[in-house]
């Protein structure tokens, strides 16, 4: 039987792009979507490659979601074992963290890290080594982001559940080991996806009259435009698939396209030089 990878968050961006390279790759592959109809296009770029792509409904805030396709694609193995499970859904919402609502804090941590906790609990008997079957346990790649370990302003609750996932992540490796189930990290920098358009449509009016109201859209701008002149999407697909087919990777992979000014030299500086940096920037200093 073709090996089988599940991957959340895949009707667009990153998860539509993994899909589409594993299926390439000769994988079969369970895309995880909200509704019928964002699963059509997997279908369709799915029908000339070697793997397929079988859209699975999936919310990872859902409980009864999450368990129904766990079943689904238990159902469908047969007594084989899952090659690897893909947390890929995520949501981004910015502002100043004095000002941004509780309740959309609290919804991107949901999506980001309890609907990856929840997902991984739902597939993780099927991750493990069959008794008897010659094929290695599956594996957990978890996507975090640039902003698992660096925190820029204005995106302090996504920088916050990704710093979380990285922990996470890295508790459920070493509780794994038990299995033999491996758990890799994969933190892109910006990519081409449509939450730029999103990010563009936000309405920035209820910061008007507070100190925020200029850097915030100094800021948003600056990113939109860095987000649509980063990686293709495909990259990831790449990358996502070395993690889930070497002998031996990496337990992260940090994958960003000026990794010398947007990865080593932010890690390297002092974080007090960063600070000065972001707050010459966009205008941070105070008054």
């Amino acid at each position: 039987m073709p090996k089988t990878v599940v991957v959340t968050g895949a009707s667009t961006g990153i998860g539509f792009a993994v899909s589409a390279a594993l299926a390439k790759a000769g994988y079969d592959v369970f895309a995880g979507v909200r509704s019928a109809a964002a699963g059509e296009p997997l279908i369709r770029a799915s029908a000339a490659t070697p793997g397929k792509i079988t859209p699975i409904q999936l919310e990872v805030t859902d409980g009864a979601s999450v368990a129904a396709a766990a079943a689904q694609v238990e159902a469908a193995l047969g007594g084989e074992p899952l090659f690897g499970l893909v947390n890929n859904a995520g949501v981004a919402m910015g502002g100043p963290l004095l000002h941004q609502p509780i309740d959309e804090i609290r919804q991107v941590f949901e999506v980001n890290v309890i609907g990856l906790l929840r997902v991984t609990q739902a597939f993780a008997p099927t991750l493990a080594a069959v008794p008897g079957h010659q094929s290695r346990p599956g594996r957990v790649i978890n996507i975090s982001s640039v902003g698992g370990k660096l925190g820029a302003p204005f995106l302090g609750a996504y920088a916050g559940s990704k710093h979380a996932v990285e922990g996470l992540s890295e508790s459920l490796r070493r509780e794994l080991m038990l299995f033999g189930i491996d758990v890799i990290i994969i933190g892109p920098g910006s990519v081409v996806t449509p939450i730029w358009d999103k990010a563009e449509a936000g309405d920035l009016a209820y910061l008007a009259g507070t100190g925020y109201e200029a850097p915030a859209k100094r800021f948003n701008d600056y990113f939109i435009n860095s987000g649509r002149k980063g990686l293709k999407p495909a990259r990831l697909g790449v990358v996502v698939l070395k993690a889930l087919t070497v002998d031996k990777p990496k337990t992260r992979y940090a994958v960003v396209k000026n990794p010398l000014m947007d990865w080593i030299l932010p890690l390297m500086l002092p974080k007090r030089t960063v600070d000065r940096t972001f707050a010459k920037n966009i205008g941070l200093t105070p008054k």
